[in-house]
């Protein structure tokens, strides 16, 4: 392995090349471990068509799941930033439309939440509200909210997350995301504190924000539970 700046380093595992913090407790919460392949000696076929592997019919690990497949069954690579892969990796058709579904988060939405949006802010039951913006961090660990004060929100402290909305829409539509209730323990506790967030001024950037922050949280649970 090699070292590079921004306290990355380039890891070669045989999956692949994979771009990886030097240190392990600053991985994003989105990402996922490699899996462990399932044995060769455990996979005479195909785990999908069932085609008997032999001196032309090669197997292949799907770099996500780690089943073994045939060529045909395993022939597309996808990136997958999720494992923090340098170049796309093979997958099999099933992993692969999941990794290309997630490609949208990291295409879209992340840039949404690294841009941010403003909200009412009220911690706890108080009864005083701060106007502040609310953004993603760059390592994609916190949420940093600024306005007349500053703090922190690290996303693997957060217990639970609920968007809030604010009916239709004009036009009989879908619901829009209004604000969003969270609940976090704050560095140092283990008591568990409560965030509202709701729609400041601008309540279109500010929905467009909450809708990307859905789709990461679903990301976010997804990790922890693998």
């Amino acid at each position: 392995m090699s070292s590079v700046p921004d306290g990355k380093k380039l890891v070669r595992s045989p999956s692949g090349l994979r771009m990886v913090p030097e240190n392990g407790a600053f991985n994003s919460p989105f990402s996922l471990d490699e899996p462990q392949w399932v044995p060769d000696k455990e996979c005479p076929r195909c785990m999908q068509c069932d085609t008997k592997f032999d001196f032309i019919r090669r197997k292949h690990h799907c770099r996500r799941c780690g089943r073994c497949f045939c060529d045909k069954c395993c022939s597309k690579k996808v990136v997958l930033p999720r494992m923090c892969f340098v170049d796309p990796v093979r997958q099999c058709a099933e992993c692969g439309l999941v990794s290309q579904k997630e490609m949208e988060f990291y295409d879209k939405q992340l840039k949404v939440l690294l841009g941010g949006g403003t909200f009412v802010v009220t911690l706890g039951t108080s009864e005083k509200s701060e106007t502040m913006t609310c953004r993603l961090s760059n390592n994609h660990r916190y949420l940093f909210l600024d306005g007349e004060s500053h703090f922190e929100v690290e996303l693997s402290r957060i217990s639970s997350m609920q968007i809030l909305t604010d009916g239709t829409s004009p036009g009989g539509g879908t619901s829009r995301a209004s604000g969003m209730l969270l609940h976090y323990k704050p560095m140092g506790s283990q008591d568990a504190q409560q965030l509202r967030m709701e729609a400041a001024d601008d309540k279109k950037v500010a929905s467009l924000w909450l809708a990307a922050m859905h789709k990461a949280a679903k990301l976010l649970y997804e990790s922890r539970d693998q």
